[in-house]
């Protein structure tokens, strides 16, 4: 089984570096697809000076939905995997990837941090939806048949973040699973967000509101899983308001948020659902548009190009 391995990447140059590293030296044989963009650190000299990269593609868009689908449809693996650029492979990830979809359509694993007073690593995760119970992944370290990605059509580039949870909902929803292996482990090298923009309460909540109406429709487990964690942060806020941790102010301008995320995600979801009533629901998706790469570095077909 060939495997692709795609690193969407932005301002990580010394992190994509190591990470590289540990895939020359874990993981020889997979295809790697840099995915750029918009860098401003010397992240695409840094590439074209390696020859362990076979694709680099410099991108206009931050959406993490842009990166992953450009990287999709550059891989000709029959898997494809993606990886965050400040994670590294461990020894064995590769056949751990090959094992896991032997036996699914997706395959994740554990990331190890190193900390001060010792290393903590993920565990498997899931969601119930009435009485289904969703397998999730966390998209810095998760692998997938490349057929399942054609037949769902890569991600959804509506959402600013949980596109892996959505592919995890429409994964599910198509009757397949996605299996957990210990030994497809990755580890982190620095403690740093690599320039990755934190996700507010807005767009937290809009994601979760958009990816249940768009998957479920309007139902009552639809309305309870999408109440039920923001009627939790409300009430944690409130608790540190009445404390005096939060002020009143905050606490209302939060408040404001999270209903206006809700409120745009509800509408937005009912909108992709009746626009995409198969069971792919993903009218925004990668086969949707090919304008998303600006400038292509493919050394598969000209591996002594002068370009490096």
């Amino acid at each position: 089984m060939k495997c692709s391995v795609v690193i969407p990447t932005l301002n990580g140059r010394d992190h994509l570096a190591t990470s590289l590293d540990a895939l020359a030296a874990h993981a020889p044989a997979c295809e790697v697809i840099v995915v750029n963009g918009p860098s401003a650190d010397g992240t695409t000299g840094m590439v074209q000076n390696r020859d362990d990269v076979a694709v680099l593609l410099e991108i206009s868009e931050r959406t993490p939905g842009v990166a992953l689908n450009a990287g999709i449809n550059m891989a000709t693996g029959d898997a494809i995997a993606f990886l965050n650029h400040d994670l590294a492979v461990e020894s064995g990830w590769q056949t751990a990837v090959i094992d896991g979809l032997t036996e699914a359509v997706a395959v994740t694993g554990p990331i190890h941090q190193t900390l001060p007073v010792g290393m903590t690593t993920t565990e498997p995760e899931s969601t119930v939806i009435g009485e289904k119970s969703i397998s999730l992944f966390n998209m810095g370290n998760v692998a997938f048949r490349a057929d399942i990605l054609n037949e769902l059509d890569g991600f959804d580039e509506y959402l600013d973040a949980r596109e892996g949870i959505d592919l995890a909902h429409r994964i599910n929803n198509v009757g397949e699973t996605v299996s957990w292996e210990a030994n497809m482990g990755v580890r982190t090298e620095f403690k740093t967000d690599g320039g990755i923009r934190q996700q507010n309460r807005r767009e937290k909540y809009r994601a979760l509101a958009y990816t249940l109406m768009k998957n479920y429709g309007l139902r009552f487990t639809t309305a309870k899983e999408t109440i039920r964690p923001p009627g939790q942060d409300a009430l944690t806020s409130l608790r540190a308001t009445v404390t005096g941790e939060m002020q009143p102010t905050t606490w209302i301008a939060t408040g404001r948020d999270v209903l206006a995320g809700l409120c745009d995600g509800i509408r937005s979801g009912a909108v992709a659902r009746v626009r995409d009533r198969s069971s792919v629901r993903n009218p925004p998706a990668c086969s949707a548009r090919a304008e998303r790469v600006v400038d292509c570095y493919d050394w598969r077909s000209s591996p002594d190009s002068d370009v490096r």
